[in-house]
C-alpha cells in the first residue's frame, strides 16, 4: 500500500500540516485545527492515492527543521526535495518560476510574473496558479502581490500573508 507522511507544527501564523512522500515534501496546509487536518488527509489521500500514517520514517524531519529555521528568520532559502504531483501545466510552471525567481525579502506582481513565464496576459491565471500552490511558504506564493502595491489574495487569508511579508522584512510588524 502506498503512503504518505504528515505532521502538524505549531508556527506564529498557526498550526501547518505538512505531508511528504517517498519524492519530498507534497503539501503544506495552513491553519490545521483538526476539522481541516481531517478534510486535507482525505483531500491527499485521494488526490496521491495514498493512505495518511503520521510521520512514521522521519520524511518530515528535514522539512520540519528547515521552516522551523525560517520562522525563527534564520533561514532564506528551503533545500528541500518537493514532490510536485499536486500540480500540473502553467501553474507548476508559473509555481517553479517563483520558487526559482523570487528570493526572501523580495516581491513581485501578478503581471510580472505572468511576462517571466511567456504569458504577459495571463495575470489573472498567475493569481490562480497562486492560490493552486499546494506548497505554500516553501513556495512563496506570499510575494505575490497587485502591481498597484495591494497585497491581493492569499489562500492563508491576509492576515497570515501579512505577517509572513513582516517576517520577510518587507512590510512591519503589526502592532498587535
Amino acid at each position: 500500500m502506498k503512503t504518505f507522511e504528515w505532521a502538524v507544527i505549531g508556527t506564529h501564523i498557526g498550526p501547518l500540516l505538512l505531508a511528504a512522500t517517498d519524492q519530498g515534501l507534497v503539501s503544506v496546509v495552513f491553519h490545521a485545527d483538526e476539522a481541516v487536518r481531517r478534510r486535507a488527509l482525505q483531500q491527499l489521500a485521494g488526490r496521491l492515492g495514498a493512505e495518511p500514517v503520521q510521520d512514521a520514517t522521519g520524511r518530515l524531519a528535514e522539512p520540519i527543521s528547515q521552516l522551523e529555521a525560517y520562522f525563527a528568520g534564520s533561514l532564506h532559502d528551503f533545500d528541500l526535495p518537493l514532490d510536485w504531483s499536486l500540480s500540473a501545466g502553467f501553474n507548476r510552471q508559473v509555481l517553479r518560476e517563483l520558487l526559482a525567481g523570487v528570493a526572501y525579502g523580495a516581491v513581485v506582481g501578478y503581471g510580472e510574473l505572468a511576462a517571466r513565464v511567456g504569458r504577459p496576459d495571463a495575470a489573472q491565471a498567475v493569481g490562480a496558479a497562486m492560490g493552486s500552490n499546494p506548497l505554500p511558504v516553501v513556495v512563496p506564493c506570499h510575494r505575490v502581490v497587485e502591481t498597484d502595491g495591494g497585497l491581493g489574495g492569499f489562500g492563508g487569508g491576509l492576515e497570515t500573508k501579512r505577517r509572513l511579508l513582516a517576517l520577510e522584512g518587507i512590510l512591519p510588524e503589526p502592532l498587535f
